[in-house]
Formats: structure tokens, sequence, C-alpha cells
């Protein structure tokens, strides 16, 4: 693999993205580093597939990280993750170890794919809401005001744009360091993965009645009882989510619940297909392997994949 310097296995949930990449990693002499947004907080394990015994393959267990590194309720950014990943994959590499990102959280794998100049601003309610309820006109003037020799004209175009820059010069103003974080050179050799829709909706609702038969209903009361608000569980999505509501009886049975929770996942799948798609379109070459069932048949396509780059 002369041209690259990582792996990194993406797709939907529910296709055995974490078998291939461990696969990858026992083969290449790798770590995995985890892009799922919820598995980076601990307590979160069957709700959030953590599945650690997935990592051990031919009698060892495959290194991983970003897993398990932060307690509720605290929230993890994109930008915290930009800047942990970038330490990890430096640290992976300084050890002549290979790099094997495993994830279907778009904005996490774009993030560090495409370079994301992320700042890290403090949260001001207040001012956020001032400049969300100031017409796009008055913004840009006040951004001008501030940088008279501004470059790129085309982002006055963007209310979005003015805001985070009118927000990042108040937050210089207080203080706050909004520098981004330095990122490693970076050489992806990006490897999607999915099935045929009929089986990917098979696998989801397989994987999510084991789940609830593996006690996830009973994971997110504890969560609860242990001082989690049911509020900051439902901001977590999915299963979390729809546990709660379960719990705080909004389904008049089980079956609806999971009736109504297996829906959301497709949906959400259906999400991550098109943000991979989104990537495809702004430049981001995906190779993507044979959509079937047999996770060996895959896991050899990858591995040839691989060796011929």
């Amino acid at each position: 693999m002369k041209n690259y310097n990582c792996v990194i296995v993406l797709g939907p949930t529910a296709v055995g993205k974490t078998s291939i990449g461990v696969a990858v990693a026992d083969r290449y002499d790798g770590e995995i580093i985890s892009a799922d947004s919820r598995q980076t907080y601990r307590k979160l394990d069957i709700g959030s597939g953590k599945d650690l015994s997935d990592y051990k393959i031919n009698n060892k267990t495959i290194p991983y990280h970003l897993i398990d590194i932060v307690d509720l309720p605290e929230e993890y950014t994109v930008y915290q993750y930009q800047k942990d990943f970038y330490k990890v994959f430096k640290d992976i590499i300084s050890r002549n170890k290979l790099p094997v990102i495993v994830g279907g959280t778009g904005m996490y794998l774009d993030a560090i794919i495409r370079d994301y100049q992320l700042v890290n601003l403090p949260e001001n309610k207040a001012l956020h809401q001032e400049l969300e309820n100031t017409p796009l006109e008055e913004l840009a003037e006040r951004l001008l005001k501030e940088q008279p020799y501004l470059h790129t004209k085309n982002d006055l175009l963007e209310k979005d744009r003015v805001i985070k820059a009118l927000e990042i010069i108040e937050a210089k103003k207080q203080g706050f360091d909004t520098t981004s974080v330095s990122r490693p050179e970076i050489n992806p050799l990006i490897i999607g993965t999915t099935l045929e829709r009929k089986d990917l909706w098979e696998n989801i609702l397989i994987r999510l009645k084991e789940r609830i038969a593996e006690g996830m209903i009973e994971e997110v009361e504890k969560i609860h009882s242990d001082g989690i608000s049911w509020e900051r569980l439902e901001k977590l999505g999915l299963e979390y989510r729809f546990c709660s509501e379960y719990l705080l009886g909004k389904y008049s049975s089980k079956e609806e619940f999971t009736e109504k929770l297996f829906i959301a996942i497709r949906q959400f799948a259906k999400r991550q297909e098109t943000w991979f798609r989104m990537m495809e379109k702004k430049g981001v070459k995906i190779n993507w392997v044979t959509k079937t069932k047999d996770k060996c048949l895959r896991i050899d396509e990858v591995i040839k994949l691989i060796d011929s780059n």
C-alpha cells in the first residue's frame, strides 16, 4: 500500500464494518480508530453496538481508540473528535502501525478526510440568537468593519458563515483560543461496504432484536437511574431516544416500540448513504466492495484492493 498511510472502512449501520476493519488491522499490523459518535461515551454499550468482543481475532485483541473516552452528560463535539483523532493518528503512525478507521458517523469521517477547519467556540446563546435575528446585510457590514480586508467576499453571501466569523471574533476578544487543530498528513484508502437494501433491512431487524434481548432497554433505564436525564438520553438519538420514550410509556407495547425503532434505523441508514454520496460528489474517492451478505467474500475483496494499492 505505497500510496496511502491509512485505511478507512465506512458504510451504513449493520453491514459488518467492524469485522472487516479488524481483519484488515490483523493482516496489516494495524490499530482501529473508531468513527462512531456514540461509542465515544462510556456506558452506552448495547445501544451503540460497541461489541468489544469483535476486536478479538486469531487469539489476540486488536487495539482500538476513541471508544469509551467521555462520560455523560458531557457532549462530545466534532471539534473534540477531530482533535483527539489527529493525536491518536500521529501516535499510531509513530509506532509504524497502520491506522484503520472504522465507522459510519459521516461528519466525523468527513471532518478528518476533508480537513474541516473547525474552531473551539465557547457557548454564547445570547450572541448566537442576536446574530440569527439580524438580517444578512447588517451582519455582512458588521463583519467588514471587523475585517475590512476580507479576502473571500463570497463568504458574505452565506449567513451561517458570517455568523460563525462574528462568533469567532467575539470569542477572541474575550480571550478564548479558537485556533484550528493541526492536521497530520492523511492519505486514506477509503473502502465503502454496504448491502442490498433488503439484506440491509434484514440485518438491521436481526441486530435490533438481539440488542433488545441483550438488555438494551434495561441499559437505558440504568443510565437514567444513575442520574442522566431523559432529555440527555433522547438527544443521543435512535436506540437511546426510543428506549427512553418506551420507558416513559409513550408506546402501547414493546412490539410498537420495536417497529417504530426499526423504521427509524432504516431511515438513519438511508441518511448515512446520502452523506457518503455527498462526500463522493465533493471529490472523495470511495472504493465500494461487493454487495453480498457473505462477510468473508467482502474481506477477501478488501484485502485484494489494499494489496493492489
